[in-house]
């Protein structure tokens, strides 16, 4: 059975896509989340072990859709496309890289949007920061790995 390259690139970019939103908010536990920016060796594991499960979670949402929707894709294409994502989102959520990546693309202001940092950061009536659930940092965060999706998204659909 022949199937339409862009629709084997479609599928599996909506099953990474889901994937990632489950493996990133979901299956990342809040040790990870809270120490995986840390400098150190500390900060290098907690990292590895969220992209250790998040990469898990791409390849158990992965696997049923190809399989079930009969795929053409090959183990080296799983394989090179959910490893260069998992390096991708390694080197971003390490947070000081992907600062500066900001920083060098004028985008500091934005990066520091809903925090305290920012020079419009939201209030209290008192004038108090009032924490938000949006931050520009998170915002950069989220579309940095959208973009890599897409690139292993199409390093499995091709190889």
């Amino acid at each position: 059975m022949m199937t339409d390259p862009a629709a084997v690139f479609a599928a599996v970019f909506a099953a990474l896509f889901i994937a990632h939103s489950v493996g990133d908010h979901w299956v990342q536990s809040s040790c990870q989340a809270a120490t995986k920016g840390q400098p150190g060796r500390t900060g290098r594991l907690a990292c590895g072990r969220h992209v250790l499960g998040l990469t898990a979670t791409k390849g158990v949402v992965l696997v049923p859709v190809v399989l079930v929707l009969g795929l053409p894709v090959t183990a080296l294409g799983m394989v090179l496309g959910l490893g260069v994502d998992a390096v991708s989102h390694y080197w971003a959520d390490r947070r000081t890289t992907l600062k500066k990546l900001a920083d060098r693309c004028g985008k500091a202001e934005f990066y520091s949007l809903g925090t305290p940092a920012h020079p419009s950061h939201p209030t209290t009536a008192k004038g108090d920061y009032a924490p938000t659930l949006g931050t520009g940092a998170y915002a950069l965060d989220q579309s940095w790995h959208h973009l890599w999706l897409g690139v292993a998204a199409l390093l499995i659909a091709a190889l």
